[in-house]
Order: structure tokens, then sequence, then C-alpha cells
């Protein structure tokens, strides 16, 4: 474990040095330019319980407050269309954001009369597979569902409390079995290396997606922000990492047989749109309250206030509230994760992109992940070995834990506002 020990303090150092925002309310409005591989992230932050593992931007559902945030989202989208923004597709996350379909359904008619979209993928949860929801989103142009299952053990869905919301293994099974075939794609989204998680239960989690099969399956090792790491130790019990490495190998022996890998923890049938669409589009814009975006060498964030959002936005403000400005440099390292995340990094992209410098800055880099058999490279492309993946999985997992973290720190500066989405 030397090697992925030396890398989770890397990219520890990595986020303290990276993942520092700036904020305040005078962030540069971001502008449209030649751009063909553009995305829009929409966050809906509402649900009917709160996962207590999650650190998301996320409420409990008030349909009163959710109505009036749908309508300020249809503003801010307005806003972007008439900077003169356009984008080839859309991701939509949350929360769940289902959870208002007919208010869900009128945004994605917005984003497809304003702009150039040939790609949507949703997030949802089993307990909205139903006919009508299914119904709703085909009809609205929804090519990709992304299904939070996170674990089919009855035991553990009711440590996490999502049993009693989202139903027995069985009845998931079920919804999940009605669904696939109506879509494009139909992911499942998986967590592995929860304490009382072991490799039977890995296997036979594994078996029942091979006898779904399921078009697409994403396997997120739990990442622990700072906030839930205890909440996880008193409800699950020490979260190992020596684990996660043979949970996540198991994985891979159970599926590299009937998927192919489409990132180091995403397994495609098909060629599909992943959860990871940073990797996919090199840039995208985030709407909605705590959502983030990544353009013109910045990282974005709006505001984590629900209130704030919908003030903002009823004065035709864009709700942008901090942003972390990259160099070249830190350009240089998140193409070298993000790209390579995906298996394969182009030599094309590199040297249109950055030309000789990448391979002069990132040298030490491209050294240590040869010599330790994570890397391989051609004329082509750089891409990742089996033993390279898992130690993306790593790296992946503690950059997301550190975007978790600015989530927390946000969502602890409005924590008195959280009382009005109390019942």
């Amino acid at each position: 474990m030397m090697v992925e020990n030396f890398i989770t303090k890397y990219m520890n150092w990595y986020n303290r040095r990276n993942l520092t925002f700036n904020q305040n309310s005078n962030i540069a409005t971001p502008l449209p330019k030649n751009s063909n591989n553009l995305l829009l992230y929409i966050h809906i932050p509402f649900c009917e319980e709160l996962c207590p593992y999650c650190s998301f931007n996320r409420f409990r559902f008030k349909r009163e407050i959710a109505e009036k945030y749908f309508e300020a989202l249809k503003r801010e989208i307005n806003l972007y269309k008439n900077l003169g923004f356009n984008f080839a597709a859309s991701y939509i996350g949350g929360g769940t954001p289902t959870i208002l379909i007919e208010e869900l359904a009128d945004v994605i008619s917005l984003i497809k009369s304003l702009f150039s979209i040939n790609e949507i993928s949703c997030e949802t949860n089993p307990n909205h597979l139903t006919p009508q929801n299914i119904k709703i989103l085909k009809e609205v142009g929804v090519k990709r569902l992304s299904v939070g299952v996170q674990s089919f053990d009855d035991r553990l869905l009711k440590i996490m409390e999502r049993f009693h919301k989202y139903g027995s293994s069985e009845e998931i099974i079920d919804r999940l079995r009605n669904t696939i075939g109506q879509f494009k794609t139909v992911n499942i989204d998986m967590i592995f290396n929860f304490p009382t998680q072991d490799r039977e239960l890995i296997v036979k989690d594994c078996q029942i997606i091979k006898n779904l099969n399921a078009d697409q399956v994403t396997f997120y090792p739990l990442m622990a922000s700072a906030s839930t790491q205890e909440v996880i130790k008193k409800r699950f019990g020490k979260i190992s990492y020596e684990n996660e490495k043979l949970l996540y190998f198991q994985i891979v022996k159970e599926l590299k047989n009937h998927y192919t890998s489409g990132t180091a923890w995403c397994f495609n049938k098909t060629k599909s749109m992943i959860d990871e669409y940073i990797i996919n589009y090199d840039e995208y814009i985030g709407v909605g309250s705590g959502s983030f975006g990544y353009y013109n060498s910045r990282i974005l964030s709006n505001t984590f206030s629900v209130p704030e959002y919908i003030e903002l936005l009823s004065k035709d403000k864009l709700p942008l509230k901090a942003e972390k400005k990259f160099s070249k440099l830190e350009q240089m390292k998140y193409d070298f994760l993000i790209k390579l995340f995906g298996i394969r990094m182009s030599k094309d992209f590199i040297k249109q992109k950055y030309g000789l410098e990448f391979y002069i800055k990132l040298f030490p880099e491209l050294l240590f992940f040869h010599t330790v058999g994570a890397l391989k490279s051609d004329m082509r492309e750089f891409r990742l070995t089996e033993t390279g993946q898992y130690l993306w999985v790593i790296m992946m997992r503690e950059f997301f834990i550190g975007v978790n973290n600015f989530r927390d720190y946000c969502r602890n500066i409005i924590k008195d506002e959280l009382n009005i989405f109390q019942d």
C-alpha cells in the first residue's frame, strides 16, 4: 500500500493547493467563445430525505420553495442564452432531479428550445422509476437515466437509511428491470467500500447487474468528506482503504468479461455518456444552487443558499459566488488527472493545447506513473493499465473529497437557513 498511501497524501496536498476558492460578489461574468464541446450542468438540490453520507448541496423537499427554485432556474438558463452561450449536451444532477417531474420536464423543454442540445442525462432514485415518470422523461428527450442504487443488500440499505425510502433490493431490481431498455442508456450507480461490505456482497451486486443486463454501471468508492467521516464511522465502522483495493479489483474481475471501462470506475456495454461528464466535455457551465462550472481556466461556483439564489435571479443577476483561477501548470495537472481517469489521454490533445511544455512540466508525474506500472504509451496516447485504473480511483476519490469539503464549508455558512427545510 506504499504507492497508494503516497498518492493519497499527494492528492491531499494537491487539494489544499488547488481547491482554494476566492469568494466574493464581484466574479466576472463568463462570456461565450467558439466551442462545440460545452455542457450545461443543471443542479436540483431537493430530496424527500437526506442520506447521511452525502455531501452534495441538497435540502429536504418543500414544494413551495422548490417551485420558486425551478422558476429561478429557468431565469438563470435564459441569462446564459442572452449572453450568447450554446450547449451540446446537458447533465441534470442533484439532489433528486425528478422530485417535481413536471417542473423538470419544463426545464428540459426550455434548454432544448434554446440550445443545440443533442444529449441529455438525468439522475433519479429507484422510487421514481414509475411508468408516468419514465414516459415523461422519454417524451422530453432524456437519453440516459442514472439511477442511484448504491447496494442491493437489504441490510446495508437499512444502515444507509435507504431501505424505507427507496424500497427493498427485490423492489429495486423489479423497477430496474422495467426501466432498462426504455432509454438509450440506463446507468446503475453503486458505492463500494462501506465498512460492512465484503467481497461476497460485491460479487452478489455484480451478478445482479449482469442478470439485469444493465447498459452501464458506475461503482463509486465511498468518498467521505470531513463532515460525514464521523457519521460514517458511527453508523458503519472505520473506513479501510486496504479493503477498498480488494473490493475494486473484485469488481473489475466480475465485470470485465461483460463490460468495458469507460472510466476507472464506470463500466459500459456500449459507448455512452457517463456521470463524469467532465471527461468528455472539456468545459461546462453549472446552473442551480451549489452548482460548479469549469470555463476559461476557472472553476466557478454558484451560491449554496437557495433563498439567495432565488433572490438574485429575481433581479436577473447570475448567482456566482466563488471561483478558482487555474495557472497553466494547474490546467495541465487538471487535464492529466481528468483525461486519464477516462482511461486514455490523446497526445494530439496535448500537442494542440500545451505542446512540448506539457512533457517538461509534468515529467515527474509521467516518470512516476510509468515506473509504478500505471501508464503505458504509444505514438497516439497515454493509457492506464489495470494497476493505473485503481491509482486513478484513489486520485479521483481524493479530488472529489476535496470538492466535498468545499461544499461542507459553503453549507456551514448557510446552516441557519437549513431550518426553513425542516418539518
